[in-house]
């Protein structure tokens, strides 16, 4: 029985390296210092999330309907993925807008300025 290699330490969350590879069918080893390869550093859940992106052929839309979640939660974790393999993640001006916008939005609901129906509209309309 084998188990997945873990990608980070356990104890302090640092990137694990590998030492030893060993060949199961002629027994040969082969000792060093190895880094694992970087998709190996993520979690096991953000492996799946990668897996079932190269499934759907990166289809957002897909992602949508395949993980039960919405667009922004997909988005989400494709950035937290992105900063994991130790990209930087800027959000687009445009992005930053319309994040402002619902936040106004919200807030003009919470203090009953807006129906929850038209809250729902203009937050569609974004």
């Amino acid at each position: 029985m084998t188990h997945p290699v873990p990608g980070t330490c356990p104890v302090c969350g640092e990137t694990l390296g590998v030492r030893r590879l060993h060949c199961r069918r002629c027994d040969t080893a082969v000792e060093g210092h190895f880094e694992l390869p970087r998709l190996a550093r993520l979690s096991p859940e953000q492996q799946d999330f990668v897996e079932t992106f190269l499934k759907v052929r990166g289809n957002i839309r897909e992602m949508e309907r395949e993980l039960g979640v919405s667009y922004p939660t997909v988005r989400s974790r494709l950035d937290e993925i992105l900063r994991a393999l130790g990209h930087r993640v800027e959000r687009s001006q445009d992005q930053e807008r319309r994040r402002e916008r619902r936040r106004e939005i919200l807030d003009a609901l919470s203090r009953g300025e807006l129906t929850a129906d038209e809250a729902v509209r203009r937050l569609r309309d974004l």
